[in-house]
């Protein structure tokens, strides 16, 4: 069978045999690593490319393991949501695979074949959460993906240590809430298959243990993705990584549980008895006001330019929470929409943090003082990223919030469209902070003098390729948004929102 029919299962086994790979040459030589590294996500990248090609062009893709028909054997289905999402997570992989080459040497040395083994593994468990239609192997996968995690946030210094035990004992407890959730749909149903279920639970929606189990799917998801107030493990988990780890958890981790929240709401329980029967959108999108408020003030107070880039995630996870509990057809675009720009966005703010880091040797405000005269191709990069957070166009960062704001109008919820103005304008105030220093402070030299002939010194290549690429690419999907919401997206927002 060819390589198109089967990379809808290479997507997960390609990186999965990386990892191995990985782990076996660093016994040997460790510069093989990364090359081994950058392959294997690369095949799943291209594979994922040829599976959302393949949905636009024929429909969904069902995809058996072992031969083994549902619900008794697991499922591999892959649509235009969670297809998007996919050559997401492996594009934003890939880039921050080959980011990750000096960064590692200078941080790391000693642990590179640890390394690249955790982080290919961690791909692969995203990978696998998304494309698969089984909601017990969703959990397999979540915690594949959240071991490797714990593990390459650990291998900072002492400080990410503590930050990994926090996060360890708040992604158990929310894997739990989840894995609770499942057994009991798993008890009422004798299913474990997402489809098998949407079409079982319809008779069961008038039984509480059926609104319990979404309850705490939903609970254990927000731990996951860092919900407010349920985000207490992120800002010093990411802040104090290493630079390459931070550059692949932050964009990902918590878009893909957002993508596992919307992909339960849609597919298991149905919109129709997540927007109708339960009644939980006007108290969702309120919790969602009050995480995209209270991440934005947070951001606003911190020196640390890394600690100030996780508080915007957690603002970040409230627009997309809030887009899908709108119950609006424009506001579940925006959210869509927005994991795929905000992954991008992120990745483009922490690789610049890492080439800061590695250049600078620190990430406080005042380390990218002199910055526009000494790394000028750098802080283009930058500007490009910021002005998308702040939701500038053509940037992507815009179109999603407009859509945002749109699904906030047609759902008459004011307060959240409210809170995505006020949000976007402390990211103005945050950026023009950053530009302001970068542009305006010079950068005292080491006899206490100004310099006032700075020599251009930019990143490695390996570092600053990927910055660029990911630049442009916030102002290519921004100018091909429309495309994208109409081919790709707008299949996968239920009829009659």
């Amino acid at each position: 069978m060819s390589f198109v029919e089967q990379a809808p299962v290479l997507i997960v086994i390609l990186p999965l045999l990386s990892a191995f790979l990985v782990n076996m040459v660093g016994l040997i030589n460790r510069r093989y690593c990364l090359p081994f590294a950058i392959l294997g996500i690369f095949g799943s990248f291209t594979a994922s490319v040829i599976t959302l090609i393949r949905i636009m062009e024929h429909g969904v893709i069902h995809y058996r393991l072992g031969g083994w028909p549902p619900p008794f054997g697991i499922e591999y289905v892959i649509d235009h949501f969670n297809g998007l999402v996919l050559v997401t997570v492996s594009f934003v992989s890939l880039l921050a695979v080959i980011f990750s080459k000096e960064s590692i040497k200078q941080e790391l040395p000693e642990k590179i074949p640890q390394f690249y083994t955790l982080f290919v593994l961690l791909v692969t468990g995203l990978l696998g959460m998304t494309v698969t239609g089984d909601a017990f192997n969703l959990y397999v996968l979540l915690e594949i993906s959240a071991l490797t995690g714990y593990a390459l946030i650990a291998m900072g210094d002492n400080k990410a240590l503590v930050a990994s035990f926090n996060y360890v004992i708040l992604g158990t407890i929310g894997a739990s809430f989840y894995l609770l959730g499942v057994g009991h749909l798993y008890i009422m149903t004798g299913s474990l298959n997402m489809a098998n279920l949407l079409t079982i639970l319809p008779d069961l929606y008038s039984l509480n243990v059926i609104f319990i189990a979404l309850l705490l799917i939903l609970v254990g998801t927000w731990i996951k993705m860092a919900f407010f107030p349920m985000h207490g493990w992120l800002p010093n988990a990411y802040t104090y990584a290493p630079s390459a780890a931070g550059c692949l958890v932050a964009p990902l981790v918590t878009k893909v549980s957002v993508y596992i929240m919307i992909r339960i709401m849609l597919s298991v329980f149905s919109p129709l008895y997540v927007y109708s029967v339960v009644g939980l959108s006007d108290t969702i999108v309120w919790m969602a006001v009050i995480a995209i408020l209270s991440g934005s003030i947070l951001a606003l107070a911190q020196t640390d330019f890394k600690k100030m880039l996780t508080y915007l995630i957690v603002a970040e996870v409230g627009y997309m929470v809030g887009g899908a509990w709108l119950a609006s057809s424009s506001g579940l675009t925006g959210a869509i929409l927005h994991i795929v720009n905000d992954a991008l966005m992120t990745l483009c703010l922490f690789i610049f943090a890492g080439i800061v880091i590695y250049k600078r040797g620190g990430q406080q405000l005042q380390d990218l003082a002199g910055l526009y005269k000494k790394m000028p191709i750098t802080m283009a990069a930058f500007t490009v990223g910021a002005l998308s957070m702040i939701g500038v166009p053509p940037t992507a960062g815009f179109f999603s919030k407009w859509y945002l704001i749109l699904g906030a109008i047609d759902a008459g919820k004011y307060h959240f469209m409210a809170a995505l103005l006020v949000s976007s304008l402390v990211n103005a105030i945050l950026f023009f902070r950053v530009i302001e220093i970068a542009y305006f402070e010079p950068k005292v030299d080491h006899h206490g003098g100004d310099s006032h002939k700075v020599a251009i010194d930019e990143a490695p290549l390996s570092m600053l390729v990927p910055l660029i690429i990911v630049a442009l690419s916030l102002i290519v999907i921004g100018l091909y948004s429309g495309d994208i919401v109409t081919n790709i997206i707008q299949h996968s927002v239920p009829a009659g929102l």
